[in-house]
């Protein structure tokens, strides 16, 4: 298999462990394993940390325990335990449904700008990969009629993305069921990558059903990344049918086998406990965003940004003339912070910010953003 260079995972890991202030986070601040195991639980958060040190670390269950699967199938509204698979994050979800759904000539339109997986595992397989764009003139909204007019009779593929990365854009439901009924009318699949499901903000839009719920051609890919703060446990899952469910089983036994042990066991905790990590994301975002609009009203000559709706990223567009490559390296190594050059996503001209650092960190961020910026705006 002949595959792009991923740009911003190669960006991104040449500067997150070196900064100070990485407000780029694509995930809500993580948790330690004490503070998940102490929210919204009455046991003592070390006589939980023994018990995990009992834990034999033998071989897991290959698709997931059974006991994870069947809490993850919870969060939807018509999922059972066989229509979930878990696995090693939304990537490892991604990339088995792509594999396992997709042949080569195949037409896949993918939603546009987004993280490079969706777009570059279909054109390594050879499909026919065409873009949905979110543009700025329509304010990063998604257009549907534009959808519907990509679409072909032999689109076999429709790859969407809400609350959307990197754009905070969001579908309502009434876009989803949209989106189903132009997929079943061409007998296609919808892959909904729901890596920000449950990332609502206090004063935003609710969140919709999973694609999953809305239609029989429905696949949602969800993850502990994101909106639980646990990326380190590399947990993710498919809900699907059963026979694409066993399809991408019968992939991931040539690729990582199972889940670990310890990871599933926390995947359990933390999705039981779901609600309290959700109203604890919800302070973060809330902070953040209040912090965010004051730091765009008092440097509008510097940045402008369109507010994410939901999830936790946004584009902000800087006013300086040079590639966000460079801007985004300069900041990195100059002023210790850390925003995703747009370029990794196909939007000279912007960097991608994340809201769900911790609150502290995420305002000096942006102090040093704004300090950086218009030394180098001076000195040009």
């Amino acid at each position: 298999m002949k595959i792009e260079r991923f740009h911003l995972e190669r960006w991104m890991t040449t500067w997150e462990l070196d900064v100070d202030y990485d407000i780029a986070e694509s995930g809500i601040a993580p948790l330690s394993i004490a503070e998940l195991l102490r929210i919204d639980a009455d046991d003592d958060a070390y006589e939980a940390l023994a018990v995990l040190a009992t834990i034999p670390l033998g071989y897991s269950e290959a698709r997931g325990t059974a006991a994870l699967r069947q809490a993850v199938a919870q969060t939807y509204n018509n999922v059972e335990a066989d229509d979930i698979l878990i696995t090693t994050g939304a990537i490892e979800a991604n990339f088995l449904l792509f594999h396992a759904l997709l042949d080569r000539g195949d037409h896949v339109v993918v939603v546009a700008p987004a993280y490079q997986q969706l777009l570059s595992v279909p054109r390594s397989i050879g499909c026919d990969v065409t873009p949905w764009r979110l543009l700025p003139e329509r304010g990063l909204a998604f257009d549907l009629d534009e959808l519907e007019r990509l679409l072909r009779p032999n689109t076999r593929l429709i790859v969407i993305n809400s609350p959307h990365n990197p754009t905070g854009s969001v579908l309502a439901e009434a876009d989803l069921r949209r989106i189903a009924n132009l997929a079943e009318d061409r007998g296609a699949l919808v892959l909904s990558d729901e890596a920000y499901r449950g990332l609502e903000h206090g004063d935003g839009p609710p969140m919709p059903s999973s694609m999953r719920d809305l239609s029989a051609n429905g696949i949602g890919v969800g993850t502990l990344s994101k909106a639980y703060g646990l990326p380190g446990l590399r947990i993710g899952w498919i809900a699907a049918n059963p026979d694409i469910v066993q399809r991408c089983w019968g992939l991931r036994d040539y690729v990582s086998l199972s889940p670990g042990k310890l990871n599933d066991h926390l995947a359990h905790i933390a999705v039981a406990r779901r609600a309290a990590i959700f109203a604890r994301n919800r302070r973060i975002i809330a902070a953040n965003l209040e912090t965010a609009r004051a730091w765009f009203a008092a440097n509008a000559d510097l940045c402008t940004w369109t507010e994410p709706r939901a999830g936790l990223l946004a584009l902000m567009r800087y006013t300086l003339d040079l590639p966000s490559e460079v801007v985004a390296d300069g900041l990195a190594r100059d002023a210790s912070v850390m925003l995703a050059p747009g370029a990794a996503f196909d939007n000279e001209g912007y960097l991608r910010i994340g809201i769900g650092q911790h609150p502290a960190i995420f305002r000096e961020g942006l102090d040093r953003t704004a300090t950086y910026l218009r030394a180098l705006s001076a000195r040009r």
